[in-house]
């Protein structure tokens, strides 16, 4: 049968258990690192003096101008933090905590305590108060804690209002320092503008004499013009009620003029009423009536219609006549608007060119007059500030610093703060113990689980073997409890087979203490459990042990019959399983080399192979020397065994490449001595089958292990393969 073979897996992520299990294996480490650490923290914790704390809260403002503003505005600050830090290293430099430690005299009280009554230097002093005090600002507010921390509880408040005190003392003087040189200033500005006045003053005086300027209102700040502003107002509103009646009855006239006389009639009474021309009008439309009408009746030659008809030329005559005149006084009253409005602009603009001639030749005068006026209210405010300003001086100042609430003496100490050390002694601990126990891991290269070893070797995992399994058959002829392990080995390794011809077995290692010895043996006595006959060599030519295994005596062996000492039969031994037989080492040569690359060697491999179904050989670690790859060269199946977390994996992947190097036929890989209960990962491969089969009864414990040592596809251990 073909061995099966396994495909690299893919690198998977870690899953929760994966760092369970790290944690378990590694809980020794986890454990000392989080004692350690928990305990030098109580430690310290308990050795460290007692402190009090006591905290002043002062209510700061922003830094005003040297004076408050003539216009006496003051600007909304709003919170500031560059500000805030700002003050907090003014309160820890010099300029405010040179002035406490000289009010209290500091120097001299800490040298006597801190410094073997040799009075301090003010910088020291300064470095052990900064220490000692820590600065925090309530958010969104100008207020400030002061927190001093001291053995002495009352030394602390005393501190912490000592240095509300100082700032404030400094804002205060900085304050008035600022505001009387703000003074000062103001009354320079104030003489030099005196002087300038004066100047002013005597160039406006000359303006006015030399220009001929009539100014006999000293506050008026231009002549006075000949048509006052009123005046102006209601002249061009003449002007402009006059130039719409001009327009309009202009508009009309020209209208009437365009028509002839026979349209004048009709059209002038409705644009320019008159009674006369009304009544005019009327009579001639009676009179034509009836000289229609007589004419019907009488005829022509009537006398009274030639009567009626010379009254009509005569009103005609007369209409035509007072049209010409209604048309005359038109034009009459047109050009005498004409001539209204003509007068009007023309007397409003002669004074509006008096006025900007006048304006234009006293504009010097003027404008010094305005320039001085303006100079003289800035001068009188001016005057009137500094007045305020040293009148403030002599009055009680409000500082820009409040103490709020000034420190008291703390009735309890604040540090060390013995629960929180010692939680944090713990969470650090357990944090460093975690990650000190996980960085080892990062750091161990060995074989750590099925994955890694099938990832690494590319060869399955025939077998899982327990911590401290030992041989499975003990002096009473009882079965060790973990013998399952060896059974699942066991089954594995007949299906890894190529073809049931292959029966001798080497059991190698990378390197010595892996458990090949012990593995070697074991298996062998699985497969004689099932009927078999199997033989046992211990070619460990450099260090036997399985001699030591079975309580047998090592006078004679592989060497007496390699070196023709003795037969076959002369140095195999039984072993309490009977058919099980076993061959020591027998007395160590000089060099095994030779001994087992021998013909005599590969002629007794191919005699026992008649003689036994199964033959297992015992070898050294392949690695260091070569007696191990002679005997993978030599024998059918080559199975290397890999000892939990000992050797790093690049040791067990060179000891597979050099038994596939000489040719030997590697089928698999067991994995020893694993930590059952620290590795969960392996529980089902030992574990849960003890739980399972050893909690059963008596009877069903022997079937299940008649069962569990038939060969592959006999299910009932007859030796009959099952089809399918």
């Amino acid at each position: 049968m073909e061995p099966a073979k396994t495909q690299p897996s893919q690198e998977a992520s870690l899953h929760f258990l994966d760092y369970w299990r790290i944690i378990r294996i590694r809980k020794t480490i986890i454990i000392t690192v989080f004692l350690i650490t928990t305990i030098i923290a109580t430690v310290v914790t308990f050795l460290l003096p007692a402190s009090y704390a006591s905290t002043a809260r002062i209510k700061i403002e922003n830094d005003s101008p040297d004076i408050t503003p003539i216009s006496g505005g003051m600007s909304y600050s709003p919170y500031d933090a560059y500000y805030i830090q700002t003050e907090f290293e003014i309160m820890q430099s010099e300029l405010v905590l040179g002035r406490l430690i000289s009010k209290l005299n500091l120097n001299e009280e800490w040298g006597k305590k801190y410094n073997g009554n040799t009075p301090l230097k003010t910088d020291e002093t300064m470095e052990l108060l900064k220490g000692r005090m820590r600065l925090s600002p309530e958010r969104n507010t100008k207020l400030i804690d002061i927190t001093i921390y001291s053995e002495d509880r009352d030394d602390a408040a005393r501190l912490a209002n000592g240095i509300a005190e100082a700032y404030r003392d400094y804002r205060t003087s900085l304050n008035t320092e600022h505001t009387t040189n703000g003074i000062s200033v103001l009354e320079q500005g104030f003489q030099a503008e005196d002087e300038q006045i004066q100047a002013m003053q005597t160039n406006v005086d000359f303006l006015r004499t030399n220009l001929n300027i009539v100014d006999f209102d000293p506050n008026s700040v231009g002549p006075s013009p000949t048509i006052s502003q009123a005046d102006l107002q209601r002249y061009n509103d003449q002007k402009i009620e006059r130039e719409s009646t001009y327009v309009q009855d202009e508009k009309k006239y020209t209208e009437l003029t365009n028509y002839d006389k026979v349209k004048l009639r009709d059209v002038l009474p409705t644009i320019s009423p008159d009674v006369a021309l009304s009544d005019l009008l009327s009579n001639l439309h009676l009179s034509e009536q009836k000289l229609v009408q007589m004419t019907n009746d009488l005829g022509l030659e009537n006398p009274q219609v030639i009567n009626l008809q010379s009254l009509i030329d005569k009103l005609n005559t007369q209409i035509d006549d007072r049209v010409d005149g209604i048309m005359a006084g038109l034009d009459s009253q047109l050009k005498s608007e004409k001539a209204s409005l003509d007068v009007l602009t023309a007397t409003v603009q002669d004074a509006v060119d008096k006025d900007r001639a006048e304006a234009e030749r006293g504009q010097p005068y003027w404008e010094a007059k305005q320039k001085l006026e303006s100079m003289q209210e800035f001068h009188k405010l001016l005057q009137a500030k500094i007045a305020s300003d040293k009148l403030d001086l002599t009055l009680p100042k409000t500082s820009m610093v409040e103490i709020v609430d000034p420190a008291k003496p703390g009735r309890d100490p604040v540090r060390p703060n013995k629960t929180l050390n010692i939680i944090l002694g713990i969470v650090i601990g357990l944090a460093v113990g975690v990650g000190l126990a996980f960085f080892i891991e990062y750091l161990d290269t060995s074989v750590k689980t099925i994955d890694d070893v099938e990832r690494a070797f590319q060869a399955p995992v025939l077998g899982v073997i327990p911590q401290n399994v030992g041989y499975l058959v003990d002096e009473k002829g009882g079965e060790n409890r973990h013998a399952e392990a060896y059974r699942v080995l066991h089954t594995n390794l007949l299906f890894s087979r190529k073809n049931e011809q292959l029966n001798t077995i080497v059991v190698v290692s990378a390197g010595a203490g892996e458990g090949k010895s012990t593995t070697t043996l074991n298996l062998a006595t699985v497969f004689a459990q099932g009927n078999k006959r199997v033989l046992v060599v211990d070619s460990d030519l450099r260090r036997p042990t399985l001699h030591k295994l079975l309580h047998v005596a090592n006078n004679l062996g592989l060497t007496n019959y390699l070196l023709k000492q003795n037969t076959l039969e002369e140095i195999i031994q039984t072993t309490p399983v009977p058919t099980l037989h076993f061959m020591a080492s027998g007395k160590l040569p000089s060099g095994s080399m030779g001994i087992l690359g021998s013909a005599q060697m590969k002629e007794m491999i191919t005699e026992l192979k008649k003689r036994y179904d199964y033959i297992f050989f015992d070898s050294p670690p392949i690695l260091g020397v070569s007696d191990a790859s002679i005997l993978a060269s030599e024998v059918d199946i080559v199975l290397q065994v890999i000892q939990y977390r000992r050797y790093p994996q690049p040791m067990n992947l060179r000891a597979k490449q050099l038994i596939e190097k000489v040719g030997g036929n590697f089928v698999g890989i067991v994995l020893n001595n694993i930590n059952m209960s620290q590795d969960e990962s392996y529980y089902y491969y030992s574990g849960y089958y003890h739980d399972y089969y050893y909690s059963r009864s008596e009877d069903s414990q022997e079937a299940a292990v008649k069962d569990s040592n038939a060969p592959p596809g006999d299910a009932d251990g007859t030796g009959i393969k099952q089809k399918y």
